[in-house]
Order: structure tokens, then C-alpha cells, then sequence
């Protein structure tokens, strides 16, 4: 199913843009990779938050919208767990000096907030998708339904 719902690729849009800016800016991105997130995993979080053009005019695949908001709710259970407890220590975010400093510590001091609201976004945008997969469904069992990796989407972005 293409998803073509200007209402869906505008929160897209909008999530790529609050990733790019507050979760994987140069400040926290090296703390970032350092998460336990496989290859694959990574690519669909890359299509998802930095590929957005590419989809504006042809659409979505569900299917793949799924697995990337699946891939992007492990980042944020992830991060949850394993880096905001100790964002502050870590080494990977360097030492600066002068405006790159105050910038750093705005990024490190509000983490936790930006990844909430990240993980509220990607939550949005998956009730849309339900929404639209159960109208097209007509009757038959929705695709979200079918998918394994999108079972406990909403435990792991609500945390």
C-alpha cells in the first residue's frame, strides 16, 4: 500500500527534521552509535529521518514505514536505557571550549526531552498509519497486524 496522506508526510518531514536537529545533531550523534543498533536497523532509521524527499512525490510503502518507525522506537528504548543515564560522562561527546561548549550542554541537557518528544512523534505517526491501514483493510486483517516487530511499538516508544 502507497501512503500518500499529506497529513503522514508532512509529520514525517517533521520528525526528520527534530532527529536531524536534537537527537543526532554533532553533538550527541558519536554517543549515538555507540548504542547496540545494527546495520540494518540503522539504514531504515536513515531512510525514515534523512531520506524524506526521495518518498515526498511517490509516496510510502506501509510496510517499510513500519519497520522504520520499529527500528526508530529501538533507538529511542535504546537510548533510553543505555545512553541518557550517562550522557553527561561520556568521553564520546568531547571536551570543547567557548560557543561550542554552551551548544554541547544545551544538546546533552536536553536529551531526555528531545527523545520524548521523538518518541511522541514516531507514536503519532504510527496511529496514523494504523488509522489508514485499517480503512484500506476492508474487513481483512491489517498489515500492522501481521508484522511481528510492530507488536510492542507502543511499550517501547511510551517506555
Amino acid at each position: 500500500m502507497q501512503i500518500q496522506d499529506a497529513r503522514i508526510i508532512r509529520l514525517i518531514e517533521r520528525i526528520g527534521e527534530h532527529y536531524r536537529s536534537n537527537i543526532a545533531n554533532r553533538f550527541i550523534r558519536p554517543a549515538l552509535l555507540q548504542l547496540q543498533i545494527d546495520n540494518q536497523a540503522w539504514n531504515l532509521i536513515e531512510i525514515l529521518m534523512e531520506r524524506g524527499d526521495q518518498f515526498r512525490y511517490q509516496g510510502y510503502e506501509l510496510d517499510e514505514l513500519y519497520r522504520q518507525i520499529a527500528a526508530s522506537a529501538d533507538l529511542v528504548f535504546q537510548a533510553r536505557t543505555n545512553l541518557i543515564p550517562g550522557i553527561r560522562n561520556r568521553q564520546s561527546i568531547g571536551t570543547m571550549t567557548g560557543s561550542d561548549k554552551v551548544l554541547r550542554d544545551m544538546a546533552v541537557n536536553n536529551f531526555a526531552s528531545n527523545l520524548q518528544v521523538l518518541a511522541d512523534l514516531l507514536n503519532e505517526l504510527f496511529m496514523l498509519l494504523v488509522e489508514a491501514d485499517k480503512v484500506q483493510a476492508r474487513g481483512r486483517k491489517p498489515l500492522y497486524a501481521q508484522m511481528p516487530e510492530v507488536a510492542d511499538l507502543g511499550q517501547r516508544l511510551i517506555g
